[in-house]
């Protein structure tokens, strides 16, 4: 007697192809989409399809905002954002940290505008807490963009509120 074993064997599921990095100007760094992903706490819920156009956006803003700024330092003799003469935190420039940051709150602005839509009735007080945590989020994101492009311009950060 032999005993055979007709139970199918199945394949692996295959691993996702790696995800490219957005290529940005040259001057400016590229922009990874996980790094970008764990930075800012977005699972696979956000798609590599709506994130990469909303990361593009978002530098494409970043760079008209610092166009100027980077002339400058074009100007001077710097081809790279992470060459121009700043302080370094964990072997980084803060400057490129600030682009970074600058980007990812740009983005996560767009992306928290564009998952909003998906249930916004609140049948609880903790619900409640939550919509109005989300009406406020991508201001707060944007908030978040300008003062890192304020601190690479060298201004001042600035809250003004309508009375």
């Amino acid at each position: 007697m032999s005993y055979i074993d007709d139970v199918p064997v199945t394949q692996e599921p295959t691993a996702a192809p790696p995800v490219k990095d957005i290529t940005n100007d040259g001057f400016f760094p590229d922009i990874s989409m996980p790094a970008m992903r764990n930075a800012m706490r977005l699972d696979q819920t956000v798609t590599d399809e709506r994130l990469r156009p909303a990361l593009v956006d978002a530098i494409l803003a970043v760079n008209r905002l610092l166009s100027e700024w980077k002339a400058g330092q074009m100007a001077a003799g710097v081809q790279k954002l992470e060459l121009v003469d700043a302080p370094k935190v964990d072997g980084e420039s803060q400057f490129v940290a600030l682009y970074r940051r600058a980007v990812y709150s740009f983005a996560k602005a767009d992306m928290f505008e564009g998952y909003r839509d998906y249930d916004t009735t609140a049948s609880a007080l903790t619900d409640k807490k939550n919509m109005e945590w989300m009406d406020q989020a991508p201001d707060v994101q944007r908030r978040n963009g300008h003062w890192a492009i304020n601190d690479i311009l060298g201004r001042q950060r600035v809250t003004v509120e309508l009375i």
